[in-house]
């Protein structure tokens, strides 16, 4: 325990480190940045009634930072409202706090976050921990996940410096995980429709988490037993959804501006240069010119789902906590990798589920997430990170190599594969420090100012699309065994 607690500290300490830096939009007029959209978000969630959140009104500006988040984080922004007009009310008056920056304010909107990471998400990891040291799973008892839920770079690097709360739902996210995993289906189904409304981006689990609960419920032994263990699940997701949208649902006109807001065709394709497909083909192929958004926005969901449906169909047949895991990686990759209106931050969603798998494959996830956090480089630039960045990369790497002990000279030096592997660890490395010090310190050539964002998200994309093969693999050749009880329950290991 001596070691966990260690690691908490450290992690507590390197996000508080990163809040000392800039967050986007810092003094930038007129629309600043995510951090006043979150502070816009409390203001308006305090000021107005509750059925015009969503609403374009003399008092609520849609195209001033609009809520776009689901129900869950109108409440929390709300909350937090309610707290900063205690502080200080200049902080959420109406109209007159738009831009509102003070030394005082970014305290306040530094600690919101870093109360969310001590409720909900430091929470949930050490949940899981707890999970995967009292179970048949365990490799190293688990302090390898916590350690990289902890100290993953890219979450908080977003948090603390960009500014967003993806902690609140990844960390319902890690928690539901760590509910399917002990057998607490109802309670893990609760946690992740807590996620869900939180963050829409969250339905790049939910198919892996859908199919998972649906073959278990398979597995029950009977009609009858399927019949009342999917009930079970699906009651407690009709109520917290029920209770969550409770007061949008009195008003039809209302709920569906609330619908619109959460997926808003109108956005585009992908935002900025993202390392999805989408957007690298585009270099080749104008998909934005050749197609509408409406129907682009058609393909992208019919790709997803194509595209998701084999591991999906192989989790419903193997239904085991390791399927599960292997699965939310896959599923998150593809989602990324071809869904629409796709922000660079988004593969966090990825990076997050690649965590709770490294011990299984510590060599494998340790370049994911090396590629992770330098997929984002160009935002991070943008808000002026890019030096935490990469002194926090390189730091995160270490500690890993150090508590795997795999480290690219340790591989099998007779297996072709893992020969081949390291040295292509090695080639990526080389681009990847390429592409950040070319992007830090060149000016692109005036008839192309994306130039380097772009060449960036083009090799990062070739990276996600070869990780997500390789995991698929996985998936598709891991073994978990099955015992019943007496009970006729399925127990797995």
């Amino acid at each position: 325990m001596g070691m966990i607690a260690l690691l908490t500290l450290v992690g507590m300490l390197l996000r508080w480190c990163v809040s000392l830096h800039s967050y986007s939009g810092a003094g930038k007029p007129p629309m600043f940045g995510d951090y006043e959209a979150q502070r816009h978000w409390q203001e308006v969630t305090v000021n107005l009634p509750i059925r015009e959140w969503y609403l374009n009104t003399t008092d609520n500006d849609l195209m001033y930072w609009g809520l776009d988040y689901p129900p869950l984080t109108a409440y929390h922004s709300y909350v937090s409202g309610l707290i900063a007009k205690v502080i200080n009310p200049d902080f959420v008056e109406l109209h007159a706090s738009r831009g509102y920056e003070s030394y005082e304010h970014k305290l306040f909107m530094r600690f919101s976050v870093f109360l969310v990471d001590l409720i909900i998400y430091i929470p949930a990891a050490y949940l899981f921990f707890r999970v995967l040291s009292e179970s048949s799973l365990k490799k190293r008892g688990g302090r390898l996940e916590y350690a990289s839920l902890l100290l993953y770079p890219g979450l908080y690097l977003i948090d603390y410096g960009h500014f967003q709360y993806n902690n609140a739902s990844l960390g319902f996210f890690v928690g539901a995980v760590a509910a399917l995993m002990k057998g607490y289906d109802c309670f893990g189904s609760v946690l992740f429709c807590l996620a869900l409304n939180y963050k829409q981006m969250e339905l790049y689990h939910a198919l892996p988490i859908f199919f998972y609960l649906l073959g278990m419920c398979w597995r029950q032994g009977g009609i009858l037993g399927f019949i009342w263990k999917i009930s079970k699940i699906g009651i407690c997701v009709i109520v917290t959804f029920a209770i969550i949208w409770l007061p949008f649902l009195s008003d039809s006109t209302v709920l569906l501006h609330v619908v619109h807001r959460l997926f808003p065709l109108s956005r585009g394709l992908f935002e900025d240069k993202v390392a999805s497909f989408w957007c690298s083909i585009s270099v080749v192929f104008k998909v934005k010119n050749l197609v509408n958004n409406t129907n682009m926005a058609l393909i992208c969901l019919l790709s997803t789902v194509v595209c998701m449906i084999p591991s999906s169909l192989q989790l419903f047949i193997n239904p085991t906590p390791k399927h599960l895991c292997y699965a939310l990686v896959n599923g998150s990759l593809v989602f990324f990798l071809m869904s629409y209106h796709v922000h660079e931050k988004s593969i966090l969603l990825a990076a997050v589920p690649a965590c709770l798998i490294i011990s299984e494959e510590p060599f494998m996830v340790s370049w994911f997430l090396i590629v992770s956090v330098v997929s984002m480089l160009p935002l991070l630039i943008k808000d002026g990170l890019a030096l935490p960045m990469m002194a926090l990369t390189v730091l995160f790497q270490i500690m890993l190599f150090a508590f795997t002990n795999t480290s690219p000279t340790k591989l099998p030096s007779k297996n072709p594969f893992w020969v081949w592997m390291r040295r292509s660890f090695y080639l990526s490395l080389v681009g990847l420090s390429f592409l950040t010090v070319v992007s830090l310190s060149l000016t692109p050539p005036p008839r192309l100012p994306d130039l380097f964002p772009v060449l960036l998200s083009m090799y990062s994309c070739g990276h996600f699309c070869f990780f997500c093969v390789y995991f698929h693999y996985c998936q598709f050749t891991c073994t978990s065994k099955y015992s019943k009880h007496v009970t006729g329950k399925v127990k797995v290991h």
